[in-house]
């Protein structure tokens, strides 16, 4: 097991940030030059408890008054660690979603015994981040969606086991930050130690880096494992299915295309579906890529389409992924159900909205009907469709090339901030390319 505390990352992450600084440095081989395997590595699932002083937070100066929250972190979360020949050489910039378990606001909440309503709220969008390195901290638990930061941590150990592929994070100080101190009125209270953190996770190779003489010879990035149907906590909703695509007009030399799509939730809890103007619900987006080149048509990938965003609303509780729908439906797409949205649903034009509305990397996008806003522009044949030039789907022009359409989604809710819309993609044949009505499935 290799041990590592968060003051001797300057250092390390200077020396360790990637494989590409063994390629810079290839040219400068020298007798002790390292050799081996370089592995970056993120969080597969794990757990979270934050033991806080609910006294202290509140700037009470007496015995202490202990609550201790526990959350799960979120699977396949973008935390990152270096680990070269199997020691832990530190984490890189990233964040790790936190979901609340066993515990709730109103099990801390009572009078003379409460959470900061600000965290309160909070509590169920929170996020561990991996700050920049010249940052005054190095971690800190932030609103995910919100960019607030509650607490700093400091004089954490970092703790990583090669055979078990498992990190573990003990001894963090929760610190109240100045901007938390600002909000509860007590500026002077930024600084003050008000709890410990720890964490246990089980980690994955997403890179994996051979190293010799320290110069970079290969790398590979293998597949994650993905937990059994029922064992992630929280939502996990993947697209189950894409059973058809068709053309729904055209203008000019393009055709508007849509792509059917099933969405199943293979988690233990309920997926929020709310409809707009409420903002938590996945949104779909849909594309269509074209493989083509080279003797077997592998060599060039390329975009050749994209929509706008489908918000999702009214889940249905079937059952097409075989997962065991628990005939949840309406506002929530239960555990075990899915919800399927033909293709002609997903080219309605006025229940599609624009991308730019959407945070990519936290997936919010603001509550209200600005989202799915259509005030001052017309739509033809191809608005807001996966708008494609006919050219880029002739078979006489792109002979032998593979065209396929992969959709997804962004978990939006509070909630959903541990699950995983996974994407899928299918093939697709299209059918009389030359002509405006073209039809594709």
């Amino acid at each position: 097991m290799s041990k590592i505390t968060h003051t001797c990352f300057v250092l390390l992450l200077f020396l360790w940030s990637g494989a590409e600084n063994y390629a810079a440095q290839s040219k400068q081989k020298t007798p002790d030059a390292p050799s081996g395997t370089l592995q970056k590595m993120i969080v597969e699932n794990g757990s979270v408890t934050m033991e806080l002083d609910l006294n202290r937070l509140n700037g009470v100066n007496s015995v202490a008054r202990p609550a201790t929250l526990h959350f799960a972190a979120a699977a396949n979360s973008f935390f990152t660690i270096l680990v070269f020949n199997d020691l832990l050489r530190g984490p890189e910039p990233g964040s790790m979603a936190l979901a609340l378990q066993n515990s709730s606001p109103a099990g801390v909440n009572a009078p003379g015994y409460s959470l900061p309503a600000g965290l309160s709220a909070s509590l169920k969008q929170l996020v561990i981040e991996k700050l920049a390195l010249d940052a005054a901290f190095d971690l800190a638990v932030r609103d995910g969606k919100m960019g607030f930061t509650f607490f700093n941590i400091e004089g954490h150990q970092y703790d990583y086991d090669p055979n078990a592929q498992s990190l573990s994070i003990t001894g963090g100080n929760l610190i109240v930050s100045q901007e938390f101190a600002n909000a509860l009125g007590r500026p002077s209270y930024a600084g003050a130690v008000v709890g410990k953190i720890a964490m246990g996770a089980a980690v994955e190779p997403i890179e994996i880096y051979q190293i010799v003489n320290g110069e970079l010879r290969s790398m590979m990035m293998p597949a994650l494992r993905q937990p059994a149907v029922g064992t992630q906590p929280g939502p996990d909703v993947i697209v189950g299915n894409l059973p058809e695509m068709a053309q729904y007009g055209h203008a000019g030399t393009q055709v508007g295309l849509a792509v059917g799509t099933d969405s199943c939730n293979r988690g233990t809890e309920n997926a929020d579906w709310f409809a707009l103007p409420n903002n938590d619900h996945p949104v779909v987006p849909q594309n269509m890529y074209r493989m083509s080149s080279a003797a077997n048509n592998n060599d060039r990938f390329e975009q050749i389409g994209q929509s706008w965003l489908k918000h999702t609303f009214a889940a249905a509780s079937s059952n097409t992924c075989g997962f065991g729908c628990n005939g949840v439906g309406g506002d929530h797409l239960g555990s075990g159900c899915s919800d399927l949205y033909s293709s002609g649903l997903n080219a309605g034009q006025t229940g599609l909205g624009s991308r730019a509305w959407v945070n990519p990397f936290s997936g919010f996008f603001p509550s209200g009907n600005v989202a799915d806003n259509h005030a001052g522009h017309s739509h033809d044949g191809v608005s807001h469709r996966i708008r494609v030039e006919v050219s880029d789907l002739d078979t006489t022009l792109n002979p032998g090339a593979i065209t396929m359409s992969p959709t997804g989604g962004l978990p939006l809710t509070e909630a959903q901030t541990i699950s995983h819309f996974l994407p899928s993609a299918r093939r697709c044949r299209c059918s009389q390319p030359s002509r405006p009505g073209l039809v594709g499935r």
